[in-house]
């Protein structure tokens, strides 16, 4: 089993930064990939950006040139720095490792941005 802990969100001001933590525990292997998926209230959970074990990454098109997405392997721990947050950022933001066909989620951690 494998168990994420986000940490890091909070309120905003549009133009402001946050960055967000996600400690992974238990059973990490070293082959995995990480990211961070974003839910706005009465909508589905989208991604948002991934980062695989060696340190490509994906962005979602609305978050390309504000959002970096990163990793510390030794920590089994992935980030996601967040600039010039806009309203429609707000949203609760989940966690996700994928190993082994599997797929572990976080609690999340919710994020409001005030325009």
């Amino acid at each position: 089993q494998v168990q994420l802990v986000e940490s890091g969100g909070g309120s905003v001001q549009a133009g402001g930064s946050l960055r967000l933590s996600c400690a992974a525990s238990g059973s990490v292997f070293s082959r995995n990939y990480m990211g961070w998926y974003r839910q706005a209230p009465g909508k589905q959970r989208d991604v948002v950006a991934t980062i695989t074990e060696v340190g490509v990454t994906n962005y979602a098109d609305s978050v390309k040139g504000r959002f970096t997405i990163s990793r510390d392997n030794a920590k089994n721990t992935v980030y996601l720095q967040m600039n010039n947050l806009k309203a429609e950022d707000t949203g609760v933001y989940y966690c996700k490792l994928g190993q082994l066909w599997r797929d572990y989620w976080g609690q999340g951690t919710q994020v409001t941005v005030s325009s």
